[in-house]
């Protein structure tokens, strides 16, 4: 039998043995990105032109200025039963978000600086697996503002991971409870500053009405040789209380061992509520308390609040425009106060932001 005309007898055979239920993988590929910008006025006029603390800022950081929080572009393949994320960002948020990776040979703020999501996956049943650098398990707010309630994030957010680097497991126990188990190389960093490796722990609950999620961080914190022992719980509770009334609420406890000194400590706690006024309108309300007793995350030993009121505005299914008013508040003079000549700006114990920003996806 001659080559064409055996080809022709085993294609029709091979078409009819292909499972029409079974979509290739082109066709599961998806391309992602958007842009996030934003005007921010700060009423203390900063001399730096900069919100926020240093390290901290990941949305709204600069102040007087029409500029991009923060411009993504990705690709995705859905896991059946293999598949990835690649996800670049790009902007003053993306700026601040590797500032703590440690820098070392093939590794540092400059290698990573572009990178939100590089992981690999694969899906079987119940059980998820995924490796690589992937979003944080912890925590109420995502690192995509277009995601959240609000548009600049709590001190709850901007103090604990965004991204982790290591292995998740995730098994559903049915349509509700699920578990995650993560070995990780550390929090919130792709390089590792030590030789030890960190655990985390969910356990979440997703009913129609209720969610709810305890996450746990243990790990070696401390530079090589230093002891440096992290324990961390997270706790984050939504309820959708009407059709239109959303509630939510989190509590963090850390405690963190230093050589030579007491262990630090740092707890918080905010709360969230959403209404959605009428169609595309929503008004969020956001109060905040975070203790940070002994400047281990933040820089100082203060006890910051913040109070934020956030109106957006849905005009079309992939645009999200937001107005917000925020009012911060330390024990310390922490903020960046107004220039004044030749003499450095004096810092002040609070600051007041409006933030307008306008998030386009696809």
């Amino acid at each position: 039998m001659c080559a064409p005309e055996l080809a022709s007898r085993l294609l029709p055979l091979l078409l009819s043995q292909a499972s029409p239920e079974a979509p290739s993988a082109l066709s599961r590929l998806q391309v992602e990105g958007g842009v996030d910008a934003y005007y921010g006025y700060n009423l203390n006029r900063p001399g730096s032109d900069v919100n926020f603390l240093p390290g901290t800022g990941t949305t709204a950081r600069r102040h007087d200025e029409i500029t991009v929080n923060l411009a993504s572009l990705g690709v995705s393949l859905a896991p059946e039963p293999v598949g990835f994320r690649v996800l670049l960002g790009f902007g003053t948020g993306i700026d601040v978000l590797h500032r703590a990776e440690p820098e070392e040979d093939a590794t540092g703020p400059d290698v990573w600086r572009y990178v939100q999501q590089a992981s690999l996956s694969f899906a079987q049943g119940p059980l998820t697996l995924e490796a690589g650098i992937y979003p944080s398990h912890i925590g109420f707010e995502s690192f995509q503002s277009q995601l959240n309630w609000t548009y600049t994030r709590s001190w709850m957010g901007e103090f604990s991971p965004y991204y982790q680097t290591g292995l998740k497991g995730t098994w559903r126990f049915d349509e509700r409870w699920s578990a995650q188990l993560h070995l990780l190389n550390g929090w919130q960093t792709i390089g590792d500053n030590n030789d030890g490796k960190a655990l985390g722990t969910q356990v979440a609950y997703a009913g129609d009405r209720l969610s709810a999620a305890f996450n746990t961080f243990v790990g070696d914190e401390g530079a090589d040789g230093d002891e440096g022992l992290r324990l961390f719980a997270d706790t984050v509770v939504t309820l959708k209380v009407t059709d239109a009334v959303s509630i939510a609420g989190s509590a963090d406890l850390g405690r963190q061992a230093r050589p030579g000194a007491s262990a630090a400590l740092w707890y918080a706690a905010g709360a969230n509520v959403r209404v959605q006024v009428a169609g595309p309108v929503a008004m969020t309300a956001r109060a905040e308390v975070y203790r940070d007793r002994d400047g281990l995350l933040s820089g100082t030993a203060q006890t910051l609040a913040e109070g934020t009121l956030t109106l957006e505005v849905k005009p079309a299914e992939h645009l999200v425009l937001k107005a917000e008013a925020r009012h911060d508040h330390s024990t310390q003079n922490v903020f960046d106060g107004p220039a004044r000549g030749t003499q450095p700006p004096l810092p002040r114990q609070h600051q007041t932001l409006f933030v307008v920003g306008a998030a386009a996806t696809f």
